[in-house]
């Protein structure tokens, strides 16, 4: 089964996504791949934060810290999986800026084919998982567009991969001001 969870920041996504995880796992654990880097004192007392209030649930996470190589890790993880094992991985659109910020810092500016390429291969693997797969998303496109060409270029990679994974999930959640709206059920089809 795969679920995507998005939402705004703040909007209750991940907390939800791991309720989520906890309430359909049959094994009590779980893996929790985390795709945020830790730069700044703030943001690794954000992740001990979160870390600690997963600790707090009873439920058995592991965490997987992969800020680079989700598709690999997925491909090989997702071989393995089964109806009893759950993975959660927060966040897609983290996993994203930091492809496409390592790629720009790697090879300088570049066109949008190399990060879709990359695109590509975790959507080719999120469809050939065959465990419980949760996946966390932000919608970033809601606001205004952004100045410089590199955010709107995130802002359009980052809309085409929330449709992308959304095409091919089981189950999609819109999350807002901590309440989850189940999508899929509710899809208009021309």
């Amino acid at each position: 089964m795969i679920v995507l969870v998005t939402g705004g920041a703040r909007s209750g996504k991940s907390s939800f996504a791991e309720s989520w995880c906890i309430k359909h796992s049959d094994s009590g654990s779980g893996l929790y791949i985390a795709t945020a880097q830790a730069f700044d004192e703030e943001m690794k007392e954000r992740i001990q934060h979160h870390r600690g209030q997963r600790e707090g649930t009873g439920f058995k996470w592991t965490t997987l810290e992969e800020p680079l190589r989700l598709p690999e890790l997925l491909s090989t993880s997702g071989q393995a999986g089964s109806s009893s094992s759950v993975v959660l991985v927060d966040c897609l659109t983290l996993w994203l800026s930091n492809v496409l910020l390592s790629d720009e810092e790697e090879n300088g500016p570049r066109e949008e084919s190399r990060t879709e390429s990359s695109i590509r291969r975790l959507v080719e693997a999120v469809s050939a998982y065959s465990g419980q797969l949760v996946l966390v998303t932000n919608e970033v496109g809601s606001g205004i567009v952004p100045e410089y060409k590199l955010g709107r270029q995130y802002r359009d990679l980052a809309g085409r991969l929330n449709q992308s994974i959304a095409a091919i999930a089981d189950q999609v959640f819109l999350v807002t001001a901590g309440i989850p709206i189940e999508l899929k059920s509710r899809e208009y089809r021309l």
